[in-house]
């Protein structure tokens, strides 16, 4: 992993615990939103594994339209700076210098991080963005959509039915950067099926290759060990990672991450 970053030949996979480290609202804060916009009782998601995204659609075809919804995950989906300039977590994920990191969170809290360390980065949430990034410096792909532009947010259930067929600008951009480098994932419990079903059409199209031997490892840093997602993920050619037993999950990222970075300094 560690000689990948410094060939610039790893890319970072973030997701939502990694801002809910700095203070960003739980998924289920959205939804008790959601259920009070609509006047609903808890028990209508009771058994729904992605129950937001059901309620998320239902908003939608209520209100005939986003806007309202996104207006306040605009205004309350946020961290203050100061907390990501205090973020040891951030800090080490910018200065690993990823050529790429992609996120499926909506807030800004890596571009935030960028700029409080004055290091330029280009966002691309659309395919004009993928054509307008500049090279050379890291770039911060919104995977699941960016507030600046509500047409690229992938919040309802339509949203992520729509995403399965892989064959958005972003689903194209996330194939052919990681065909042929490391992956690191951080903040993810690999449950999300977008997720699972892409690193399966991964692995697939290696193994249709005739050079599977060659695909580069790739690793996913996960709280607790499972084993039946330990040996799907092998399969698929993906290491998992676990802290220690007992440790604080965000100072065992924190750490992993800077052992990482010493690495690359001392070879």
């Amino acid at each position: 992993m560690a000689d990948a970053i410094k060939r610039r030949h790893a890319i970072l996979f973030v997701g939502a615990g990694v801002s809910m480290a700095v203070g960003l609202p739980s998924w289920q804060t959205l939804v008790d939103h959601l259920l009070k916009e609509l006047e609903l009782n808890p028990d209508v998601i009771d058994g729904m594994n992605d129950g937001y995204q059901m309620l998320a659609e239902f908003y939608r075809l209520k209100q005939g339209g986003m806007g309202p919804l996104r207006s306040w995950l605009d205004r309350n989906w946020k961290v203050a700076s100061d907390r990501v300039s205090g973020s040891h977590l951030h800090k080490l994920i910018v200065e690993l210098d990823f050529p790429a990191i992609y996120t499926t969170n909506y807030d800004r809290n890596l571009e935030t991080a960028f700029e409080v360390y004055n290091k330029p980065y280009a966002k691309i949430a659309n395919a004009k963005q993928i054509a307008d990034a500049a090279e050379g410096v890291t770039h911060i792909i919104k995977y699941h959509g960016d507030f600046d532009d509500d047409a690229s947010l992938v919040l309802t259930e339509t949203d992520f039915l729509n995403r399965l067929s892989f064959d958005s600008p972003l689903d194209i951009k996330f194939r052919a950067d990681a065909l042929g480098r490391t992956i690191l994932f951080i903040g993810y419990s690999m449950s999300d099926p977008n997720i699972r079903l892409l690193l399966h059409g991964i692995w697939q199209t290696w193994e249709k290759s005739g050079h599977k031997e060659h695909r580069p490892r790739s690793f996913v840093f996960m709280p607790s060990s499972n084993p039946v997602q330990e040996a799907i993920l092998a399969h698929w050619g993906i290491t998992l990672l676990i802290p220690e037993s007992g440790a604080c999950l965000d100072d065992a990222l924190v750490a992993f991450l800077a052992d990482i970075q010493a690495r690359i300094r001392a070879s």
